[in-house]
């Protein structure tokens, strides 16, 4: 079973972490001598300004960034792919309030964040961060 988008993004988040962690402990164990910065609260706000402007902090850190990102890799790779017809997607439908799932052979557009698919002679469209679970040949190879 792979493991769930959510949980690499965060892992990913995690090791990302822990790397600046380790980054600033030594910046500051070298730099530690300075009587300014030897405040915690001073040091504390400086990271963060440095942190905030790089976009770093927003970029690695956001909780659903990561995982819009990663569902549009797939279902870009799955729209091109020459073997789509093997492909289902599930989706919460919330008129019917449950997973519905639909053939990817049936995903004529992917525009922005949103799906275009034409099912029993209508044209559907889906949000991407509806998208549950990703299936091929019954296996499942992505879920959220």
């Amino acid at each position: 079973m792979p493991m769930r988008e959510s949980d690499k993004h965060f892992l990913w988040s995690l090791y990302y972490a822990v790397g600046i962690i380790l980054i600033w402990k030594g910046i500051w164990e070298g730099i530690g001598s300075l009587p300014l910065l030897e405040l915690p609260f001073v040091s504390l706000f400086v990271g963060l300004v440095m942190l905030t402007f790089s976009g770093l902090l927003m970029r690695e850190f956001d909780p659903l960034g990561g995982l819009e990102k990663g569902v549009q890799n797939m279902l870009h790779g799955i729209h091109h792919h020459p073997q789509k017809e093997e492909f289902t997607i599930s989706y919460f439908d919330n008129k019917k309030n449950k997973e519905v799932k639909i053939e990817a052979h049936k995903l004529k557009l992917i525009e922005k964040n949103v799906l275009s698919f034409h099912d029993k002679g209508k044209e559907v469209f889906i949000p991407m961060h509806r998208v549950r679970r990703i299936h091929r040949k019954g296996k499942e190879v992505w879920r959220l």
